[in-house]
């Protein structure tokens, strides 16, 4: 019987412990701002993402996997370089095309001349 008596203000001390550590103790005791769950994702702002920016990313991970959202951000500003990249390089191809042309019909011309 002492035994049920002892458990029982056992669980009354233990209820009463929880339930004054979530009130907070009133108006008194504020709780300090929570910091962002979110990180910046670690690319550069200033230049161009590079191979070795890649290979330094880390997400941070949550307790099942990754944030969707984190990824998602570091995926789509990834997709938006590349398809930068990829534009100035058809850009760059489209300008060539008129130069690496020219050359050769000056040698189908020269190859006319020689007939």
């Amino acid at each position: 019987m002492i035994v049920f008596w002892f458990l029982l203000i056992a669980l009354v001390v233990v209820v009463a412990a929880v339930t004054l550590a979530v009130v907070g103790g009133g108006s008194e005791a504020v709780l300090p701002e929570a910091e962002p769950d979110r990180v910046a994702d670690g690319l550069p702002e200033s230049r161009p993402v590079v191979r070795s920016d890649i290979d330094a990313l880390r997400l941070p991970v949550a307790p099942r996997g990754y944030r969707m959202a984190e990824v998602d951000d570091v995926l789509d500003r990834l997709g938006a370089e590349l398809a930068e990249r990829d534009a100035r390089i058809a850009e760059l191809s489209a300008a060539a095309a008129p130069r690496d042309a020219a050359p050769a019909d000056a040698s189908i011309d020269l190859t006319k001349d020689a007939r």
